[in-house]
């Protein structure tokens, strides 16, 4: 966990300084215009609970395994500037989990982050996962990489949810026709 928040902290620490990099210039900035669009789409995907933790137990008294299925939606909106840049997305993303075992696990995350024109994505923000006994808040951690083909964007995520009672690592793919 000590690795983890020094990533953090250097990670807060270069954006700083990035952002410190605009302070000195000397030009008069442009107007930056903006166009928004819409990704919303299908999602699928497969969690992984390792450990033994509280959430493993809870879930396993309810006859649910480590590894769930995960089906649902993905409303996504962007900033995008016009010309080149990254785009600032917000994400909302309902789940439900674990129709394998016959159950119905809803989860809810809300997801702010930036996508790069290449592709690349990161984000977190919270998520609730109503497990059976009780409702879990975590925070997610989200990193992955959208392909963009012929007008479809197939994105491709790695997802870690961290909480007291247990963590998740969650691998989500889907498709969204930009509108």
């Amino acid at each position: 966990m000590k690795s983890f928040s020094r990533f953090i902290g250097s990670f807060a620490v270069l954006i700083f300084l990035l952002g410190q990099s605009g302070i000195a210039q000397t030009e008069k900035p442009t107007k930056v215009e903006f166009a928004k669009r819409n990704l919303g789409g299908p999602r699928l995907g497969i969690t992984y609970l390792p450990g033994n933790t509280d959430l493993v137990d809870n879930l396993s008294d309810h006859d649910v395994g480590r590894t769930l299925s995960q089906f649902g939606w993905h409303f996504e909106y962007q900033v995008v500037p016009k010309g080149y840049g990254p785009s600032f997305v917000v994400e909302i993303v309902p789940l439900v989990a674990g129709v394998e075992y016959g159950k119905f696990i809803p989860s809810m995350t809300l997801a702010m982050g930036v996508r790069f024109p290449n592709g690349i994505e990161f984000g977190m923000g919270p998520n609730l996962l109503a497990g059976a006994d009780n409702i879990y808040s975590a925070l997610v951690f989200a990193v992955g990489k959208s392909i963009n083909y012929g007008g479809v964007s197939i994105p491709l995520n790695l997802v870690f949810a961290t909480n007291p009672s247990g963590n998740r690592v969650s691998f989500i793919f889907g498709y969204a026709i930009s509108r």
